[in-house]
């Protein structure tokens, strides 16, 4: 099988995975994600095939959405594993999907691989601006968590149990991850982006703050 058919395939089984998931977590976002990370590993000379593979299928075991401790192998190096894929190739799809989440404000998320830097910065790109307040609403509402309680304040994760378990109000997932992205984006090109979308989050909670307080 060659490249192009394989995505396709791929493609179309997280198209039929995804399709209806209404946690922001849909087949859409993964679209962007992958538009994103190919955007950003031409840039930064990747291997756009893995990295394409990567941004496809990151999601498939994302604990959100699935008790991935379940999946031995994983779902996707089974389906990676089917598609006929080389070994070594089929790890390094695999090790970037690990690489790829946010894990608490307190812990350290490295990258192993360039392919695996453009795909966390896609990912948590599309956690920002305008489709990540969006998204962040959806998952909130999905999980049947609060919109804002002025008496739960925000806290810093120190371990990625105490983040996965966390059910805090909506507004506080702001300040425990998506304002803290803007600095934590490998590439020269996601800096850039991710400037604007940080300011307009902070726009975005400046007005809510005001309109809660009924000042505006």
């Amino acid at each position: 099988m060659d490249y192009k058919e394989l995505i396709q395939k791929t493609e179309d089984f997280m198209i039929s995975e995804f399709r209806g998931e209404g946690s922001g977590h849909d087949w859409f976002h993964i679209d962007r994600v992958r538009k994103m990370a190919l955007n950003l590993g031409g840039q930064e000379g990747c291997d756009l095939f893995i990295v394409e593979m990567a941004a496809l299928l990151h999601d498939l075991d994302d604990w959100k959405l699935v008790q991935a401790e379940t999946h031995f192998p994983s779902r996707a190096e089974k389906w990676l594993v089917e598609m006929n894929l080389e070994q070594d190739v089929v790890s390094k799809i695999i090790q970037i999907i690990e690489d790829v989440s946010f894990k608490g404000a307190g812990v350290e998320t490295p990258v192993r691989s360039l392919e695996a830097a453009v795909v966390q910065d896609a990912d948590r790109l599309d956690a920002m601006g305008a489709i990540g307040i969006a998204r962040t609403f959806a998952y909130g509402g999905n999980k049947k968590r609060q919109i804002y309680d002025p008496a739960v304040n925000p806290v810093m994760h120190e371990d990625f149990h105490a983040y996965q378990t966390s059910s805090a109000p909506t507004i506080n997932h702001f300040y425990e991850k998506l304002l803290l992205l803007k600095d934590r984006m490998n590439t020269e090109t996601a800096k850039t982006i991710a400037i604007g979308r940080h300011q307009y989050m902070e726009f975005y909670l400046t007005q809510f703050f005001e309109e809660w307080e009924a000042n505006r």
